[in-house]
């Protein structure tokens, strides 16, 4: 299979998955009980009143239509309007979704956990890899709500270095940005940069003891040579298929991150969204977080093609 025609079948095969996520996430936050229009409506609910509303928002209509309207709206670019601001959704994520690209955009310092691995894989059992595997240890134990509130206290409370909640945009300067964006980023991306150097590190030991590194080096390969070009190389194809989910899964992370730092993100979004039952602006919310999982899985894809040619010939 040329590399053509593997980009191009990964691609249609998008196309049935994102559908199935719009009808599953559409079914689901229809399923939870209660009635936005009481929450929407409050003091001045009456049911005349709110027959008027779901008319006017198109929440009379049979499902199987609301949900074909919707779709059609994903497509053109019309996501709805929130059932309780009543701005429109799609504008709504894209002003919140700077701040939480900024955050993820920071936190992928966790793939610098590559250069750690290996050097912890390449010389086993000496107190530099026992000092990285304790560190990793204890990033992987630290859950994110319980780091985050650690390192507000440490380095917001006590310490004083960095602000401990909200947010300031890059208009107000670099410096000031990064300050409200260190904690966050850290709190997001800590956890698993300890899980990828342990995970760097397990897959270069599997692989520098093979024969064909063996043979390497007998040819006279520099040491250095060896474990960049044919042992990390390798090495990378399990890890970059846990990074690519792991990615995905940062989406998910920001959603608790972002509560904690009072930053106005799409995962503050969407919490806010589903507290108040507002069907449109959680369903907008969900697409982008499955989007995203998409198309870092997409990506990992492309990685492969660069790390196994093989995926070119099959």
């Amino acid at each position: 299979m040329s590399t053509r025609n593997f980009l191009l079948r990964r691609t249609i095969v998008l196309i049935p998955t994102f559908i199935g996520i719009t009808l599953v996430v559409f079914i689901m936050i229809r399923a939870i009980p209660g009635d936005p229009i009481l929450t929407i409506l409050a003091e001045d609910y009456s049911p005349d009143a709110a027959q008027e509303y779901r008319e006017k928002m198109g929440l009379n209509k049979p499902i199987a239509v609301q949900y074909l309207i919707w779709l059609k709206g994903i497509v053109t670019g019309d996501w709805g309007r929130s059932l309780l601001s009543r701005r429109p959704v799609l504008d709504e994520i894209l002003r919140c979704l700077p701040v939480t690209l900024e955050l993820l955009a920071l936190a992928l310092a966790i793939l610098f956990s590559i250069p750690f691995g290996v050097i912890s894989a390449v010389k086993p059992n000496s107190p530099r890899d026992y000092s990285l595997m304790t560190l990793s240890m204890l990033g992987i134990s630290l859950p994110e709500f319980f780091l985050g509130a650690l390192l507000l206290i440490v380095f917001a409370l006590k310490l004083r270095w960095l602000p401990a909640t909200s947010y300031a945009p890059l208009s107000k300067g670099l410096v000031q940005n990064l300050s409200h964006m260190i904690l966050p980023a850290l709190t997001l991306g800590l956890a698993r940069m300890a899980m990828f150097t342990r995970l760097v590190r397990n897959s270069m030991l599997e692989v520098i003891r093979q024969d064909y590194i063996d043979t390497a080096r007998a040819k006279g390969v520099s040491e250095w040579w060896v474990i960049n070009k044919h042992a990390l190389k390798n090495a990378l194809i399990p890890t970059v298929t846990v990074i690519g989910l792991q990615i995905g899964y940062l989406i998910g992370g920001a959603i608790i991150v972002e509560s904690l730092f009072s930053l106005p993100g799409i995962g503050s979004l969407g919490i806010d969204a589903i507290l108040t039952r507002d069907y449109t602006m959680v369903q907008g919310f969900v697409i982008v977080s499955a989007s995203g999982f998409l198309l870092a899985n997409f990506a990992v894809d492309l990685a492969y093609l660069f790390l196994d040619p093989r995926i070119r010939v099959r």
